[in-house]
């Protein structure tokens, strides 16, 4: 991204009234830029390499501010990081490879009916909620007894 180009992240911190620092660009950028859901040590050290003053600290409260404003999702995948998303437009569930770390985002409408369907069921109209699995990846062998 070129450097004039204004990320999402900051946009929408700009349009929630955030006073946007040098440094609260940078890691606007960083979380606009990720692929991952990196978590905030991943956040400092690729916002480092773009401003090597940014300190842990300045990440910290940049994250729980986008947090309290809620422009990033803060997701506790079971390792006992919290790992960070820019706020997602559209929803979207995860599955978490347990051996790797990667986080895989997901939808599936058969999940989404199932769960609208035991909310009815209970006397609940479902509002939202958050799906995640933990797996591991099957091997070929589990995969053909299967």
């Amino acid at each position: 991204m070129g450097s004039g180009m204004i990320s999402r992240l900051e946009q929408l911190c700009i349009d929630k009234g955030l006073k946007m620092t040098e440094q609260r660009r940078v890691i606007a950028r960083v979380l606009s830029d990720a692929a991952d859901h990196p978590d905030v040590e991943q956040v400092y050290r690729r916002s480092i390499e773009i401003d090597p003053h940014i300190s842990i600290a300045t990440v910290y409260r940049t994250v729980r501010l986008f947090e309290e404003a809620n422009i990033l999702a803060r997701h506790d995948f079971g390792d006992g990081r919290a790992r960070y998303e820019e706020m997602p437009t559209d929803h979207h569930d995860h599955l978490i490879d347990i051996q790797s770390g990667r986080v895989i985002e997901f939808r599936n409408e058969d999940i989404e009916k199932l769960q609208r369907f035991v909310a009815t069921e209970l006397g609940y109209k479902l509002v939202g909620h958050r799906l995640e699995l933990f797996a591991v990846p099957i091997d070929q062998s589990e995969r053909r007894n299967s």
